[in-house]
């Protein structure tokens, strides 16, 4: 087995590196379950954690799965479900994860790697970064588990062209298309991603959460019950929210504690 996706953090940012540089950063199975292991320990530590910043090693951030091991873990179509069973919890974990996730795109991110990019909250990239996903040359399709993710991002018009064209394409594009929320010069990359990272940690963490959970609320067709809607005032029986509008009051900066 080659590479790995490991973890660290910083005070509240945490930082999760997917690392397989001989490959791009491609994922072998095993990654796809450490990624989401990964994700679902930060997504437990609600005392800590309060902004996750995703990146690749290296120059790049990631090529997708690994065409290597195809021979040996996806050849048919019951590997290729079972292989499935890898990959679609991964990006769940990344979606579903309680605190805000920014990914920090340097150079390819193309394939499962922009599927992994399209879960996160906030994506920043390089001026050098790559984007696309050219399964049509490996005579491949993505997932409708996989492909939601990107179809609400960038609609159906872009998916389709980039689908059917499977072209790879520059940060320009990327950003037009609304696939990224920034591009930034490349040696300015890694401090853009972490000041956000750090503006995100600075704010109340539970009105964080809420807010990722009230998006993706949104995004689903079926009406809202009345519970979800009263959720929406719960904040207002968090001590988060007297120390933030006191602090305000007082014209200081609020120290939120996630309670």
């Amino acid at each position: 087995m080659s590479g790995t996706v490991t973890y660290k953090t910083d005070g509240a940012i945490a930082t999760v590196v997917i690392e397989n540089e001989g490959r791009l950063n491609a994922l072998s199975l095993p990654m796809w379950r450490q990624l989401r292991q990964a994700f679902e320990e930060l997504a437990h530590d609600r005392d800590t954690v309060r902004c996750i910043v995703l990146r690749g090693a290296g120059d790049a951030f990631a090529s997708g799965a690994d065409i290597a091991e195809f021979e040996r873990e996806r050849y048919d179509v019951a590997s290729a479900r079972a292989y499935g069973k890898a990959i679609h919890p991964a990006l769940v974990s990344i979606s579903e994860c309680p605190h805000p996730v920014i990914s920090m795109i340097r150079g390819p991110c193309v394939g499962g790697g922009l599927e992994i990019a399209g879960r996160t909250d906030i994506r920043i990239c390089s001026e050098s970064a790559r984007f696309g996903i050219p399964v049509n040359r490996l005579g491949l399709v993505v997932a409708y588990a996989e492909l939601k993710a990107l179809l609400d991002i960038v609609g159906p018009s872009v998916a389709m062209e980039m689908l059917l064209e499977g072209k790879v394409f520059g940060a320009a594009d990327a950003l037009r298309a609304g696939l990224v929320n920034r591009a930034v010069a490349d040696a300015k990359l890694e401090t853009e991603a972490y000041e956000t990272a750090k503006r995100i940690a600075e704010g109340a963490p539970l009105a964080a959460r809420w807010h990722k959970k009230f998006v993706r609320r949104l995004l689903e067709p079926k009406p809202l019950r009345e519970d979800e809607l009263d959720e929406s005032f719960y904040c207002f029986g968090t001590e988060d929210f007297q120390i933030g509008y006191r602090a305000f009051l007082e014209k200081k900066k609020p120290q939120f504690k996630g309670r």
